[in-house]
């Protein structure tokens, strides 16, 4: 698996893949059937020459006046319902049959004198309700109302009168207009909707047609259930009927306002574009854009490619000469395609919404600005800006104010998180990149004479932009920092903060170790300031590179503070496994608590494959020089691979080293100096490291002076001998 990994990370094939796969998507959300050229927005002077009319072409409509036209066939059209025919005469037949089989099995209950709790399981509860109540009442001629066959006429009367009018499925709110077309064949005839009742006051009519009849009110219920059953709907909706018709009606709308003759002057050179300009220009582009065959479009694909194809060169020639890291690392690079297919999305989409608004304004190139600059740095960042607006205004028809405005904006973002130095500090960049998005507005609509309030209404569109772009870029940068695995500088501040778990265990734990990284964190911070290495990162690499001597830190003299050296009886061997131990143990610690890739390199590169001096001396003084091999005591490695870990190497030795000398002065921490770094390069402790001689003649020369300034002479106080003794002697100075 970590080979694969491995394989992925370095690959030149997937380096081609992904920038290959980022033209290709791009070249896809180019506008279809245009050519493209450059856009040209209402109020600029046309700088080109004359523009002729090569053919004739239909001049489009303004794109909101045929929104009009078409909102006004639609409401030409009548919602069209299809009229049942047979349904009064099916409800009819069905009441019939259904009242003689109700009367029939009155007739039979009444015959056998079946008990009143009879309920054959063939009649519904309100069937057989009413049953009971006519059973009731031929039981009891006296209070006899209504006869049997009084009930038959009844329904059969009140059901004819309520398809006297049409009965539609839907209620009145339900239908828009106040007219309806009822079609018949191919017939339509207009009639009110009131004319028909709709299905909610079927209940109502019948209940006012049994007001009349002189009958209980429960019988009267029941009779109202009974004919409400058998009442249905004979006008319907059909929906299909009417999308036809609204169809058919928008194809009757013509989408062109008139025709441009070949040789006509589309737009004048020096002329001010106009409403009616643009739309002269717009219909031409797209005429032009038609008239292209296949192996026309096939040439303007070709030319697409290409013209995003270089814009990416560009950016991907700095990355391999100035960014290394980054080019050598597919994962970043595949970081940077998908910050560019982001902002190239977006823009897609806002060319595919068809509003009279500025939407091109909610494109938020700033994010990208901010997360390449914290992600990587702030050239990244800048020139990442610069590609992205410009394929951004490629995708836009080489809007050349969009460009403007977008490098103006992002690159104001990528100046606000160049030294961030806490997450927080993402949201200042509001006022920023409105400065930037404003200043632009305003000079582009100065430009093109365009009102005070066109410019105001971008202006608030620019703020939504201004406002949403540091909260996506929070967001976006913890999703980017744990999917992508990235340390950014915001991590490594949040690492070196003396309140993490791991450095106040080592403080409490191994003090003595704690202090020595510290130091050293100053010592390596000055050195990578003096050769343009990461300070940031070599400091944080310093704090843990030790952290393995939490687990036993009493096997280090640094923190033996009773003078008591558990090595003085051990084996020269023994001793060397416990010491090389502290690497696995950083390792295993780190990777527990989560530490990046880089801060994890420190710990065992700090020492690479160097020799632990001390117990090897021992053990050939102790066996002979022919019975000790020297790999024995030797740390694993790996050896230094950037400049970072390689300061730390040195710095680790320099400290502890000149910490030990007896009364330290500059010749003495010099020589040390000296000696160190020679030692470590005649060893090949550098040769996978990207460190040269001028950079190590730097690095000596900042350590010396830190290391000078940290073990200065001082003057001895009065009585300091009696002090150091514990003389009971306590004068005070």
């Amino acid at each position: 698996m970590d080979e694969k990994r491995s394989i992925f990370k370095d690959s030149l094939r997937v380096k081609l893949l992904i920038i290959f796969a980022a033209v290709f998507l791009i070249v896809l959300m180019f506008p279809k059937g245009e050519s493209i050229e450059s856009e040209v927005t209402v109020g600029a002077i046309w700088i080109q020459d004359d523009l002729i009319a090569p053919f004739s072409f239909p001049l489009n409509k303004d794109p909101e006046m045929y929104k009009r036209e078409l909102a006004k066939a639609t409401a030409s059209v009548y919602p069209i319902f299809i009229k049942d025919e047979c349904a009064f005469r099916n409800s009819l037949d069905s009441l019939k049959e259904y009242t003689k089989f109700l009367l029939a099995s009155v007739d039979s209950a009444i015959n056998y004198n079946l008990p009143e709790t009879f309920n054959p399981s063939f009649l519904s509860p309100s069937s057989f309700r009413l049953l009971t109540s006519i059973r009731s009442k031929e039981k009891t001629p006296s209070s006899k109302k209504l006869t049997k066959n009084e009930l038959f006429s009844l329904s059969e009367s009140i059901l004819t009168k309520l398809y006297a009018n049409n009965i539609i499925n839907l209620n009145y709110n339900q239908i828009e207009k106040e007219s309806i077309a009822i079609r018949t064949k191919n017939i339509d005839r207009m009639e009110s909707k009131f004319k028909s009742r709709e299905l909610v006051g079927i209940k109502s009519f019948i209940s006012d047609e049994l007001s009349r009849v002189k009958a209980t009110n429960e019988f009267k219920y029941l009779m109202q259930e009974y004919i409400y059953h058998f009442a249905t709907y004979n006008l319907s909706f059909n929906s299909k009927l009417t999308a036809e018709e609204i169809e058919q009606a928008h194809n009757k709308i013509s989408k062109y306002a008139g025709i441009v003759n070949e040789n006509e002057r589309i737009v004048g050179k020096h002329d001010r574009v106009n409403p009616d300009v643009k739309l002269k220009i717009d219909s031409y582009k797209e005429a032009k854009g038609a008239k292209i065959g296949l192996e026309g479009l096939i040439l303007q694909f070709i030319g697409k490619f290409l013209h995003i194809a270089f814009l990416l060169t560009l950016i991907s020639i700095y990355i391999y000469l100035f960014r290394k890291n980054i080019f050598n690392d597919n994962v970043k690079i595949l970081l940077l395609g998908i910050n560019l297919l982001f902002i190239c999305f977006l823009t897609f989409i806002a060319n595919q919404v068809n509003i009279k608004a500025p939407i091109e304004l909610l494109i938020v190139v700033p994010v990208a600005s901010m997360l390449l600059t914290v992600l990587f740095d702030s050239r990244i960042g800048f020139y990442s800006t610069v590609i992205i607006s410009l394929v951004a205004g490629a995708l836009r028809g080489n809007d050349y104010s969009f460009v403007a405005m977008n490098i103006c904006a992002g690159s104001l973002a990528v100046y606000t998180v160049r030294d961030i130095k806490n997450r927080s500090q993402i949201f200042r960049s509001f006022s920023y990149i409105f400065i930037g998005y404003a200043v632009s507005l305003i000079a582009f609509g100065l430009e093109r004479f365009e009102s005070f309030d066109t410019i105001v209404y971008e202006l608030a569109f620019a703020g939504t932009n201004a406002l949403i772009s540091p909260v996506l870029t929070y967001g976006m940068l913890i999703f980017f920092e744990r999917i992508f695995k990235i340390t950014t500088d915001l991590t490594l501040l949040e690492l070196s903060n003396l309140d993490q778990p791991l450095l106040k265990e080592l403080a409490r734990k191994a003090p003595g170790s704690f202090s020595h990284s510290m130091t050293m964190g100053t010592l390596a911070e000055n050195a990578a300031e003096s050769i343009n290495a990461n300070p940031l990162l070599v400091r944080v690499g310093a704090y843990y590179h030790d952290i393995g001597k939490i687990l036993a830190p009493q096997n280090f003299v640094e923190n033996q503070l009773n003078e008591v050296n558990i090595h003085e009886k051990l084996a020269p061997e023994e001793s060397v496994r416990i010491i090389k131990e502290h690497v696995n143990s950083g390792i295993k610690l780190a990777k527990e608590n989560d530490l990046p890739a880089e801060v994890i390199d420190f710990i065992p590169m700090h020492h690479g494959t160097t020799v632990v001096n001390y117990f090897y001396a021992k053990a050939k003084s102790l066996y002979g020089d022919e019975n000790v091999k020297k790999d024995t005591y030797r740390y694993p490695g790996p050896k230094p691979n950037s400049k970072e870990t390689a300061i730390i190497m040195l710095a680790d030795a320099c400290e502890s080293t000149v910490r030990a000398i007896e009364d330290p002065d500059k010749t003495k921490v010099e020589n040390v100096i000296d000696n160190i770094v020679k030692a470590r390069m005649e060893d090949g402790q550098f040769d996978e490291s990207p460190l040269t001689f001028s950079d190590t003649k730097k690095i000596k020369e900042a350590f010396l002076n830190i290391l000078i300034g940290q073990h200065h002479k001082r003057i001895r106080y009065p009585k300091q001998d009696e002090m150091e003794k514990g003389s009971s002697d306590k004068e005070s100075e």
